[in-house]
C-alpha cells in the first residue's frame, strides 16, 4: 500500500503534465480571429464585450485542474496575497508550459510585487506562444514606463494599440508617450 502511494504521487503527476493543456482547437483559433477581427472595427461600441470574450478564450487550458490554477492564482491577486498567486501560477507554468495565459498571469502577480525581471520573462514567453495578447503587450508597455524607457514604452503600446484600437487607457498612452517622446503633440 505504501509502494502504491509512492508511485500513485508520480502517476497523478504525469498525467497532469501529459493532460495539461490541449492545443488550440481549429474552430478555438477560428473563433479568436474573428474577435480579433472585431476589435479591429472603428468606434465599436461593445469592443469591452468583445475584449472579455478574448480573455475568456485565453483563459481556457484544456484542462479542468489547470484551469483551477488560474483560477486560484487570480483569486489570490484579487485578495492582494500576491506570493499565494505566483506559488499557484508557478504551478500552472510548471504543469502547463505551453499555456500563454499561465505566463501572462504570473508577470502580474511578479509586476504587482515589485519583480520586474520575471515580470519581463513571463510577458515574453506569453508573447512568444500567444503574438496577439494585447494585456501582454500593455504589461510591458507599463513596465517599461515604469523604467523609464519611454521609447520602448511607446512601442509596446503601440504594437498593442495596433490589436486593440478601441481601447482609451492605450490611445491616452500613446499619445502622452508621443509627446514625451517625440515632442510633438498629436
Amino acid at each position: 500500500m505504501i509502494v502504491a502511494r509512492k508511485y500513485l504521487k508520480h502517476i497523478v503527476a504525469a498525467f497532469l503534465f501529459f493532460a495539461a493543456v490541449s492545443p488550440v482547437t481549429a474552430a478555438e483559433e477560428t473563433r479568436l480571429d474573428q474577435l480579433y477581427a472585431q476589435l479591429q472595427e472603428q468606434g465599436l461600441p461593445n469592443w469591452k464585450t468583445v475584449e472579455e470574450e478574448i480573455w475568456l478564450e485565453w483563459s481556457k487550458s484544456g484542462s479542468p485542474a489547470m484551469d483551477l490554477l488560474l483560477k486560484r492564482g487570480r483569486d489570490a491577486m484579487e485578495k492582494g496575497t500576491f506570493d499565494v498567486a505566483i506559488e499557484h501560477l508557478t504551478a500552472l507554468v510548471d504543469h502547463a508550459p505551453g499555456f500563454a495565459e499561465a505566463y501572462n498571469a504570473r508577470a502580474t502577480a511578479y509586476f504587482r510585487t515589485g519583480l520586474y525581471g520575471p515580470a519581463l520573462a513571463d510577458i515574453q514567453q506569453t508573447l512568444a506562444l500567444n503574438p496577439r495578447h494585447f494585456g501582454a503587450l500593455t504589461g510591458l508597455g507599463t513596465i517599461m514606463e515604469e523604467l523609464e524607457q519611454t521609447d520602448k514604452a511607446l512601442g509596446a503600446y503601440g504594437a498593442a494599440h495596433a490589436i486593440h484600437p478601441n481601447d482609451p487607457d492605450l490611445k491616452e498612452a500613446l499619445d502622452r508617450l508621443t509627446v514625451t517622446v517625440t515632442g510633438v503633440t498629436l
